[in-house]
Order: structure tokens, then sequence, then C-alpha cells
């Protein structure tokens, strides 16, 4: 049981890595001052594939700290 655990924590490592890059920077930089940063896609962005990268970041997230928690209760 462990071993499975172990394994679906290191695949979720990876995943949230690759979720992670895959996100644009938060900064708007100069853009922000005349009012740039809010678009179509700002307003929406839950709608947008950075809303969705956005919310597959919390759940892998919350998946890799419980497997963390998990894992180190020494149950099995």
């Amino acid at each position: 049981m462990k071993t499975i655990l172990t394994v679906f924590f290191i695949l979720v490592c990876i995943a949230l890595i690759i979720v992670v890059l895959m996100q644009e920077g938060k900064s708007a930089g100069l853009g922000s001052i005349s009012g740039a940063a809010e678009t179509y896609w700002g307003k929406n962005k839950g709608r947008s594939m950075e809303g969705f990268l956005v919310k597959i970041t919390r759940v892998l997230a919350v998946l890799f700290m419980v497997l963390a928690v998990v894992l180190n209760l020494n149950v099995f």
C-alpha cells in the first residue's frame, strides 16, 4: 500500500511542477498602469486556460499535502 501511495505521490509532484510552470506570471508590468489588465480574459479568468490551470494547481496542492501527511504517519 505504501508503495502505491509513494508512486501516486511522485506522479502528483511531477504534475504539480508541470502545471505551475505552464502558468503565466502574475506581474502585469507597465500595462496595468493604463488599465490594460482589465481585458476580456482578465474579467473571465475562471473560464480561460489560466483559470483552469489555477484550479488544477489547487487540487494538486491539496493532494500533495494530504499524501505527504499520510505517508509520514508510518501506519503502513
